[in-house]
């Protein structure tokens, strides 16, 4: 398989960086996008760098529509993979450092736990007895787990995500309370059944080529909402062709590059009072959907969707057809 990790940078290459590159061992090319912040003089062997000249000359339609020193600036590093003719995206940080069987294991079709039965469900009860939710469910369904539907459930999973050890993804509300590292149990995958939400970031996830569309990062919207929003987009598109959303051990230790939390905490906010709200608008556009319909015609629709309902501004569909366009192209 044609496989790519994708990543965006405005640091010189870090230990995350150095141990990617090492991969191309086990047949992974990377891409790193850069950002004006970016360092000059970056590159690093075995990594395909991007710099925003490079970016302009590849992508001259949607390069400059994109904000720059914004981590959406990886949608520039998507199309570059799938241009390239990968078969599926690996997605991280530079803040992530890859553990031993990062890369490995990896195949669409799992076998693991299918859980459901709740409209929310906070995934990380299934690999932590502690107290911990993922960034972007809503506050008050932190405590919803659902329950396992099936306990060996196979089927293929066209995303997948992967968690972190150390400093994982979570909101400002619980770092701000928390201050202890975690590992998460290394368990088996976990599904969720259609219906039931639970948010998934941009830090360890797995894309599969048919699925590629949705891998598209909003812009205008609030930074720590970016993936999320995509989260939802493409948990609701799976569930329209019969697809699950999976989560996986993780593969990571995140050593996080320095946040403001108060800063990250009014960032969330625009999530804490309208993730239920664009599920909700989300599911019904869904229901009009048909049968013929392509995920980049989904995709566009979805956000259109939430256009309208309010929560992305006009602009935000001018790029989403920018690249949707380029991906046709590739």
């Amino acid at each position: 398989m044609n496989k790519w990790i994708v990543v965006t940078t405005i640091n010189p290459p870090q230990p995350a960086i150095e141990t990617i590159a090492k991969l191309k061992s086990i047949g992974f090319n990377c891409v790193v996008v850069g950002d004006k912040k970016s360092p000059a003089n970056w590159q690093y062997d075995g990594i395909d760098y991007l710099s925003v000249d490079a970016q302009k000359d590849l992508y001259p339609g949607i390069a400059d529509e994109l904000p720059y020193n914004h981590y959406c600036r990886k949608n520039i590093g998507y199309l570059y993979a799938i241009k390239k003719g990968a078969d599926l995206i690996l997605e991280t940080d530079d803040d992530n450092i890859p553990l031993d069987h990062f890369g490995k294991d990896i195949d669409i079709k799992l076998s693991g736990r299918l859980v459901g039965d709740s409209e929310w469900v906070n995934v990380y009860k299934y690999f932590t007895d502690r107290l911990i939710w993922p960034r972007g469910n809503p506050l008050d369904a932190i405590h919803e787990c659902g329950k396992v539907i099936e306990d060996s459930f196979i089927e293929n999973s066209p995303i997948q995500q992967f968690l972190a050890n150390g400093d994982p993804d979570v909101d400002a509300i619980y770092r701000l309370i928390e201050k202890q590292e975690l590992d998460f149990d290394d368990v088996r995958p976990v599904f969720l059944d259609k219906g039931s939400w639970c948010s998934f970031n941009s830090q360890n996830t797995l894309f599969f080529k048919d699925y590629f569309a949705a891998l598209y990062l909003p812009c205008h919207v609030s930074f720590r909402m970016t993936d999320i929003w995509r989260s939802f987009v493409a948990q609701n598109i799976l569930w329209s062709d019969n697809k699950r959303l999976s989560f996986r051990a993780a593969t990571v230790r995140q050593i996080r590059n320095q946040h403001d939390l108060m800063k990250d905490f009014k960032d969330e906010v625009d999530g804490y009072l309208g993730n239920r709200n664009i599920c909700r608008l989300l599911k019904q556009e869904s229901e009009k959907w048909t049968a013929d319909m392509t995920v980049s015609e989904k995709v566009f629709a979805s956000w259109s969707a939430l256009h309208q309902g309010g929560f992305i501004q006009d602009r935000e569909l001018k790029i989403v057809s920018a690249w949707l366009n380029e991906l046709s192209l590739s």
